[in-house]
């Protein structure tokens, strides 16, 4: 095991990293006070509901586990009710701490109601997805969707700690495996050329889930989102370069009804799309675009979005929480690892992307 901190002051905690962690009660033990409150869904709970309580009532922790549905369709009020409903059943009170046992959707939704219940009480994030563990569970970013928007209502709340367990990606569906590799290129794409070589080189050893070349991008993921947040926790400024194809990405959730795309699946189209409009910007050079656009493809993640109106994709990027003033903001690319958010974006440039994707 190894870990990676994140420097937030007073509030920094770690991301711990290993393979066959989950029970091991010290990595807990520091940040429970009363009650453990496991959120997790219904998917995750029989695999490893069990032994995560066992490390938590080995730590001396009372548990609690609620249980909701699997899939980006619970991720909104009622079941966010749901754990409230749970948390005050038990009673319990501010000496609590929420576990997030799952994916994207469990760590979102158990970080807001951490943030939210009682006015906010501590959460551990143990992430059991590829995209869980390399992006959602660092950072703080807590949300629900709204039927207009992606993480519409949310709210930034740490976690104090992050325990990711590499072995439970043994039981991740393939897609949601590739689904998260699209967070993986993110970050290379975004912000590390050396990394995106290398996983141009490695990605066939990560499609077969081979556990060397897994911890590596896991690690090498969070250290650059560590090293982000640590200097920009609210995307005041340098933060806002992790959302490179999430403007398009959650338009497509938005268009598709939150649940017919993986979000790494619409990240992975948005990232074309953002490659696209930096290449008709002139800031990103053709080879570099077809370098990223044939990664995707190796991932075996889609290229391209659904067909819709360029009306309909400015109705939908427009409510994107990356808006500002009323205008879009999209981070492009001026290379390979060097992702940038310009003051201004030509109208005629975006349209003509969308026309291009609609044909």
């Amino acid at each position: 095991m190894e870990s990676i901190r994140v420097a937030l002051g007073s509030r920094a905690y770690p991301i711990h990293l290993g393979a066959g962690i989950l029970e091991r009660a010290e990595l807990f033990a520091p940040h429970l006070r009363g009650t453990a409150a496991v959120v997790t869904n219904a998917v995750v709970a029989p695999l490893y509901g069990a032994r995560v309580r066992k490390a938590l009532e080995a730590a001396g922790a009372r548990v609690v586990e609620i249980v909701v549905e699997d899939g980006e369709r619970a991720k909104g009020w009622p079941t966010l009710e749901r754990v409230f409903d749970g948390l005050l059943e038990a009673r319990l009170g501010r000496d609590t701490t929420l576990i997030a046992l799952g994916g994207g959707v469990v760590g979102d939704l158990a970080g807001f109601a951490a943030a939210t219940y009682q006015r906010g009480v501590a959460f551990v994030q143990v992430p059991t997805t590829l995209l869980a563990q390399v992006d959602s569970s660092v950072g703080g970013k807590t949300a629900i969707n709204h039927p207009r928007g992606k993480n519409m209502v949310g709210a930034f709340h740490q976690p104090v700690a992050v325990v990711s367990d590499v072995a439970t990606l043994d039981t991740l569906p393939e897609r949601e495996l590739r689904a998260g590799l699209a967070e993986v290129i993110k970050h290379g794409a975004a912000l590390d050329a050396a990394f995106f070589a290398w996983l141009e080189a490695h990605i066939g050893e990560l499609l077969a889930r081979e556990r060397a070349a897994l911890i590596h991008a896991v690690r090498r993921s969070c250290e650059l989102k560590a090293a982000i947040v640590a200097e920009d926790e609210r995307e005041s400024g340098k933060r806002a370069l992790l959302n490179l194809g999430h403007t398009f990405g959650h338009a497509i959730e938005a268009a598709t009804g939150f649940g017919p795309w993986l979000h790494g699946e619409a990240v992975a189209a948005g990232m074309v799309f953002a490659a696209e409009l930096s290449r008709r910007a002139g800031l990103l050079r053709p080879e570099d675009a077809q370098r990223l656009l044939d990664l995707i493809r190796r991932a075996g993640l889609p290229t391209r979005a659904p067909a819709l109106a360029p009306a309909r994709w400015h109705e939908l990027m427009s409510l994107d929480k990356k808006s500002a003033g009323g205008r879009l903001r999209f981070v492009l690319l001026e290379g390979l690892g060097r992702a940038r958010l310009p003051a201004g974006v030509d109208a005629r440039l975006v349209d003509e992307v969308l026309l291009a994707a609609a044909q």
